[in-house]
């Protein structure tokens, strides 16, 4: 009898340690489904603000006031690496998405501009307003803005091609032209030999240094970004694009490059990916009588430093271009399909009246 009383105070204890704890699992455990649906309304109010703020902007947008929008994006092309393909489509899409298009036609193609000529370009991009938003293109290196005390600096944008390929496309163009403009006489018309034929008997045309034009493009006006080879101009354009331009992509996937543009600027991309796909005018120009290399002819360009340096500024652009890509756009029944906002604005202060 005495130890039945001894054993029931510790059962009732037992049980209303047991009762307390479960009471305080469920008390957690409601606790955090209301920060839950806190968080979730919290999110719904700010996605409301957003909107609301974007509705009393829209109209603005459409009332045919002063537009302020100072975008200018320059797109220094590198001769055939299907740049002529791309700036179709800003022509065709420049009307419609209400930007201008602008080509840089420097004298004789050369892509290095004077310092006064330097100057004036970067006066007109920046100060030129009836021209904005503007898309201006041209076989020019790249210019830094910044070195001129300018603080609003355009987007830059560019394409690169395998060096090799790109080469042989250029080679045989300035022999047969393209079907851009097939009546066009190009400079070394008439000249039948291959390009196998001119790497064999060591050509100029066909010369390791003729493979050394990306990275000058990237590099800029630096004396040392157009010295043959050099390890700088290397190393400076590999900063330049990862640092000083907007989306860098390749030839062999251009119309991802695309459809990145199109998500990351839709103000002037907007139909640019579905205008590459099914426009007449937009599609790559081919590039007439052009016959790939042999194996022993791409061996031997390979041998040379200069393609080594070359192909590595490639080959950085490329991986630098699929991260990018691998973070933008997902496969989704074969089709690449650019990836929705992941993100969004919370806790938003003061609050809106």
């Amino acid at each position: 009898m005495g130890l039945s009383r001894v054993m029931m105070p510790q059962k009732l204890q037992l049980l209303a340690v047991l009762t307390f704890a479960v009471t305080m699992l469920f008390i957690e455990n409601q606790i955090q489904r209301l920060e839950e649906s806190r968080s979730k309304l919290e999110r719904a109010m700010a996605r409301r603000e957003l909107s609301e703020v974007e509705a009393a902007e829209l109209p603005q947008r459409h009332r045919g006031e002063e537009d302020d929008d100072d975008t200018v994006i320059i797109y220094n092309r590198v001769p055939k690496t299907a740049s002529t393909s791309f700036t179709n489509i800003a022509y065709d899409l420049c009307a419609k998405n209400r930007f201008h298009v602008l080509h840089i036609n420097t004298t004789k193609n050369n892509p290095v501009m004077s310092i006064q000529d330097q100057m004036r370009f970067v006066h007109n991009v920046t100060s030129w307003r009836a021209r904005k938003p503007g898309f201006y293109h041209g076989h020019v290196a790249y210019l830094d803005f910044s070195k001129y005390g300018i603080t609003g600096k355009p987007l830059y944008i560019n394409v690169v091609r395998d060096p090799i390929e790109r080469l042989v496309s250029y080679y045989y163009f300035l022999r047969f032209g393209d079907d851009y403009r097939p009546g066009l006489r190009r400079r070394k018309q008439g000249d039948k030999k291959t390009f196998d034929e001119c790497v064999s008997s060591g050509g100029s045309d066909c010369a390791p240094e003729k493979l050394w034009l990306q990275i000058p493009f990237f590099c800029g006006h630096h004396s040392e970004c157009w010295n043959v080879g050099s390890q700088w101009a290397l190393e400076q354009a590999k900063y330049n694009l990862v640092n000083e331009y907007l989306l860098v992509g390749v030839t062999e996937e251009l119309e991802d490059f695309i459809m990145i543009l199109e998500a990351t600027l839709p103000h002037f991309f907007k139909g640019a990916t579905d205008l590459y796909k099914n426009g007449k005018k937009s599609h790559l120009r081919k590039t007439t009588e052009k016959k790939p290399p042999t194996r022993e002819t791409v061996s031997k360009l390979q041998q040379s430093k200069i393609w080594k340096i070359e192909n590595e500024f490639y080959e950085f652009a490329l991986e630098q271009f699929q991260f990018v890509r691998a973070h933008a756009v997902r496969e989704k029944d074969g089709e690449l399909v650019v990836l929705a906002q992941s993100f969004f604005y919370e806790k938003i202060y003061p609050k809106a009246n």
